[in-house]
C-alpha cells in the first residue's frame, strides 16, 4: 500500500491588539541576510516607514535600523495600523532593494515579530533596548554615534518628524509634547543618563523572549493578561 501524506497548513495566530498598548516589533532579513548596504538604503527605508506609519495611524516612539534587521517601538491606533504599515514597508522596500541589487526572491524573514509592552514596567527598557542595539553589536561605542536610530531624537538633540514620544517617556524626562519637538540638550540629559548603563541580562532575555514568542513584555500580571487573549 502506498501511503499518501498531506501537509495541512495551520492557520496563523492572529495579531494581538489592545487600544493604546505599545508594541515592540522586530523584522529581519531572510536567513538573516543584509537588508541595508548603503546610506541610500537606510534613507529609503526611513521614508517608507514614515509615510506608511503616518497613513495608517501608527505612532512610532523609538526605532533603529541595523544591517540585517530593524526594531520599532510603536502604538497602533487600531488593529490594522501595524499590519498595514509593515505590509506597505515590506513590499515597497523589497521592490526597491531587489531592483537596486539585481536580485529576486524574498527579502524578509516571513512575518514580523511583535509583542505588547507593559507601560508600567518595561516601556523605558524597550526604548533603551532598541536604541542601544548598535552599542551591544559593537558597531559604535556611543549610541549618539549611530545615525540610523531615534536615540538623538529622544535625547532632544535633533527633531525627527516620524517620532511621537510616549506619555510615559515624556513624564520620565519631564517634558511636554511641544518641548519634545524642540532641541533641548538639558532636558534630554535625563534620557542620556538613563542610557549610560546597559540593560541587565535578565531584562535583555525577557525582552528578546517576549518578542520572539509574542508572549508580551512586562510583569507577571501583564503577561497573564496577554496569555488570556490567545
Amino acid at each position: 500500500l502506498t501511503k499518501v501524506y498531506m501537509e495541512v497548513a495551520l492557520p496563523r495566530k492572529p495579531r494581538l491588539f489592545l487600544p493604546d498598548q505599545p508594541q515592540h516589533v522586530v523584522v529581519r532579513g531572510h536567513n538573516r541576510e543584509p537588508i541595508l548596504a548603503r546610506d541610500d538604503d537606510f534613507r529609503f527605508l526611513y521614508k517608507c516607514l514614515r509615510s506608511a506609519a503616518e497613513l495608517n495611524s501608527l505612532a512610532v516612539h523609538a526605532w533603529v535600523f541595523m544591517h540585517n534587521h530593524l526594531h520599532l517601538l510603536v502604538t497602533p491606533e487600531d488593529a490594522q495600523s501595524l499590519p498595514k504599515t509593515m505590509q506597505s514597508v515590506g513590499r515597497r522596500y523589497a521592490q526597491y532593494f531587489n531592483r537596486c541589487y539585481h536580485r529576486s526572491g524574498a527579502l524578509w524573514e516571513d512575518r514580523y515579530k511583535s509583542s505588547m509592552v507593559d507601560t508600567d514596567h518595561y516601556l523605558l527598557s524597550c526604548y533603551q533596548y532598541i536604541e542601544l542595539n548598535p552599542v551591544r553589536a559593537a558597531i559604535v561605542k556611543n549610541p549618539e554615534d549611530y545615525p540610523y536610530s531615534s536615540y538623538r531624537t529622544n535625547t532632544l538633540e535633533i527633531v525627527d518628524p516620524m517620532v511621537t514620544p510616549h506619555a510615559v517617556f515624556l513624564e520620565f524626562i519631564g517634558a511636554s509634547v511641544s518641548e519634545s519637538k524642540m532641541v533641548d540638550s538639558d532636558t534630554g540629559r535625563v534620557y542620556r543618563e538613563f542610557c549610560a548603563e546597559m540593560l541587565d541580562r535578565k531584562t535583555l532575555l525577557e525582552i528578546r523572549r517576549g518578542t520572539d514568542k509574542g508572549l508580551g513584555i512586562g510583569s507577571a500580571d501583564f503577561l497573564s493578561k496577554i496569555a488570556s487573549m490567545r
